[in-house]
């Protein structure tokens, strides 16, 4: 298997996951905030959900400039046709960069000022996908404070145990 090709299932795998998270977003709670120099849960969940297609984007170019604006969902199934969208569009990227594409050399800019270079292969490892679970992780934690059941991550929350074996029933 490739190296892109490696990278596409995880993005799959860890697509589904984000899933489960995003449809638990109450809209009712898109403006919440845990404290006020936080994200809003709708900033953060759409940030989230923006993540793999904008990413990928941005390293398909040696320079990207950088632009860092808040948006906001106004729903969960924004959030859900965001998420779709942009994880097919980080696919056609990541094949369009192919394996030979990863060593190229990606620079981060404000302006003049350099923010980062690395190899595009670095920049998908830590800018799109750790920095996705890191704010999956921030997102679980905001609906835990909103009393959100939380669907299982990487294994059970106290809300969801995907090992657990079924309850039987005797009649």
């Amino acid at each position: 298997m490739s190296t892109i090709e490696a990278l596409i299932q995880e993005l799959e795998q860890e697509a589904t996951t984000t899933r489960r998270v995003l449809e638990r977003v109450p809209e009712d709670k898109l403006g919440w905030k845990p404290h006020q120099k936080s994200r809003s849960l709708g900033e953060l969940a759409l940030h989230i959900a923006q993540t793999p297609g904008g990413i990928s984007d941005a390293v398909r170019q040696p320079r990207h400039q950088a632009q860092f604006k808040e948006a906001t969902a106004t729903s969960t199934a924004e959030l859900l046709s965001t998420l779709d969208a942009g994880v097919a569009k980080a696919k056609d990227n990541l094949r369009a960069i192919g394996d030979a594409g990863l060593g190229n050399l990606w620079r981060l800019v404000d302006g003049d000022h350099e923010i980062v270079a690395m190899p595009v292969g670095a920049a998908l490892r830590t800018v799109m996908l750790n920095h996705w679970y890191h704010h999956r992780g921030q997102l679980s934690v905001y609906l835990r404070e909103l009393n959100v059941p939380l669907p299982s991550i990487y294994g059970p929350t106290a809300d969801e145990n995907p090992f657990a074996k079924p309850a039987t029933t005797t009649a």
